[in-house]
């Protein structure tokens, strides 16, 4: 059934590659993919892959701008290798929240990266999350973007928690958390919050919803210095929550998160290895699941014409 499928892996997460590759009972692709002494990074496809369907498994994970020219020139060498057809399977997007000019003389840089990912030569793109859905209308080919939240959602219906209260960090996640919140059978509340220029802080301002004496669950796309999910806890614990839970798509964890996660008052944050966690960013109270067998089954569907919306119909 896979005999024109080939998959293959940069260097940001060969461990999703085989897991995808174990779900579909396909081997990885071999191919060679370093930087020499200079950083000039070099590709080489090590079988034929002329007019296969073949598909790059690389998140942009940091170090990102690596990681990045890796997926570009694994493009382009399966191009100039006439690859018939080339996804680039990108389950975290880097540089999403430059998805707009919201300051003078800034760029766009989410919309350079699509043209930059086209122009490489892929045919199609399938992500997980995007921080802006209209990332999406960046790309001159088409993207399939999957969504991780029902898995999050499905983790927690298993468990046992009283009095939940589902919270959004800010109004771009009210629509994730409501249909989390729809799942568990708990209300909604959302955080107000603000963020000023360039520092990468946010200030909590107040929380619309009742909160007061519930079991706290905070959703959001991503977790990266940490800033504005401590600052939800400490406005939430203000509030009289007595317990605070957190779940994210993707862990970014960078800088100063896992100190500042490690030490906030949280009780479990749950999330997806739609990025590598190396061990300095692994705690007890961090819960990974995986998003191999969503990617799996969405490959698949690309592969063989399937539609890969159907894959969520029963989600709503």
């Amino acid at each position: 059934m896979f005999r024109e499928m080939s998959i293959f892996s940069g260097n940001a997460h060969p461990e999703l590659a085989l897991n995808i590759c174990r779900h579909l009972e396909v081997p990885l692709g071999e191919c060679e993919v370093f930087a020499f002494s200079n950083e000039n990074i070099f590709v080489r496809i090590c079988e034929n892959v002329r007019e296969r369907d073949v598909f790059v498994i690389q998140p942009i994970a940091s170090p990102v701008n690596t990681r990045l020219m890796e997926l570009l020139i694994m493009i382009d060498a399966l191009r100039r290798a006439s690859a018939g057809r080339i996804t680039a399977v990108i389950p975290y997007f880097a540089y999403g929240r430059s998805d707009k000019k919201d300051q003078p003389r800034i760029p766009i840089t989410a919309r350079l990266i699509a043209d930059m990912i086209t122009i490489a030569g892929a045919d199609r793109v399938l992500t997980v999350d995007l921080h802006a859905s209209q990332i999406q209308g960046f790309f001159r080919i088409p993207v399939d973007e999957l969504t991780a939240f029902p898995s999050l959602g499905e983790y927690f219906k298993g468990k046992d928690h009283d009095n939940l209260v589902v919270v959004a960090p800010d109004l771009a996640r009210a629509k994730d958390a409501r249909n989390i919140g729809a799942k568990l059978d708990a209300p909604l509340a959302i955080i107000e919050k603000r963020r000023t220029g360039n520092i990468q802080h946010a200030e909590a301002l107040q929380i619309i919803g009742d909160v007061e004496g519930r079991n706290a669950l905070i959703v959001d796309d991503e977790i990266d210095r940490g800033s504005t999910l401590t600052a939800a806890v400490a406005l939430l614990l203000e509030n009289g929550v007595t317990g605070v839970m957190a779940a994210a798509v993707h862990g970014c964890f960078s800088g100063p998160a896992i100190e500042r996660l490690r030490d906030s008052p949280l009780q479990q944050i749950v999330i997806t290895d739609t990025l590598p966690q190396p061990p300095e960013k692994q705690l007890d109270k961090i819960h990974c699941l995986t998003v191999a067998p969503l990617l799996g089954e969405a490959i698949r569907c690309i592969h063989t014409g399937q539609s890969v919306g159907a894959l969520f119909q029963t989600d709503g």
